[in-house]
């Protein structure tokens, strides 16, 4: 158990709770720390040299993956509004690393696809990042980090 797990303890025990179920709250508290330093780690180490922040990464990677995604998509994989998919698709489409179009059928549709550009800059970064989480997971073994990630898509597919 981290200090840190020990001092929240000694607070949430004294909450008027008429269950506290401790494990949960271990798992989210970690789950939260864990997701937190991947974040800063990559924004510093990776992300910084192309300028781009982790949500506007994580938007560039599903395009990547996808080619071209609705907008509301794109806000649910990233777990951020439409408005800020919006904010952070001008930046990414002033870089020229994607683009907009809209649905000829239903023009309150919007996609946005990557550009050829887009596809070069995440050839290039994408290995330097998958380091990164190579290095932050390399303190668990192979049937470790196996285990893990079945369990937080347990989480996942619990929660959509």
């Amino acid at each position: 158990m981290l200090p840190e797990e020990k001092d929240a303890i000694n607070v949430l025990t004294k909450l008027p709770l008429k269950e506290l179920n401790l494990e949960a709250v271990a798992v989210c508290a970690n789950l939260y720390r864990t997701a937190q330093l991947l974040k800063n780690k990559m924004e510093q180490e990776v992300l910084s040299a192309h300028r781009l922040s982790w949500t506007a990464f994580s938007i560039l990677y599903d395009l990547w993956v996808w080619r071209s995604m609705e907008t509301k998509r794109l806000a649910e994989t990233s777990g951020v509004s439409k408005a800020t998919v919006s904010n952070i698709t001008k930046t990414l489409e002033r870089k020229e690393l994607c683009y907009r179009k809209t649905d000829p059928r239903d023009r309150r549709i919007v996609y946005v696809a990557i550009t050829e550009k887009g596809r070069e800059v995440m050839k290039s970064l994408y290995p330097r990042f998958h380091q990164g989480e190579t290095e932050l997971a390399g303190s668990l073994e192979k049937e470790e980090q196996k285990v893990m990630a079945d369990l937080l898509r347990k989480i996942i597919r619990n929660n959509e």
